[in-house]
């Protein structure tokens, strides 16, 4: 999954969404590389499209520093389904 689908239709400019394709593949890497079950297949799509949703609606509520957009996505994931 990508965030590309989501973001396809928003009224982010185009740096910002770099910075959110950005956000998006640190935060997965991140869960990846935490062995969380999560990342695996049985979760994978389902917890990247959280992951997606969150960094975006970060980003409506003015964030763009891509580490912390990247940061409170993985602890969202975390807090609300690990």
């Amino acid at each position: 999954m990508s965030i590309i689908p989501l973001i396809a239709q928003s009224a982010f400019e185009p740096e910002v969404l770099d910075i959110l394709v950005s956000a998006f593949e640190t935060a997965w890497q991140k869960v990846e590389q935490s062995g969380s079950k999560l990342a695996s297949p049985a979760y994978r799509r389902a917890a990247q499209e959280i992951i997606a949703k969150r960094i975006i609606e970060t980003a409506q509520r003015g964030e763009r520093n891509p580490s912390e957009l990247a940061d409170d996505a993985v602890a969202f994931l975390e807090r609300s389904y690990a």
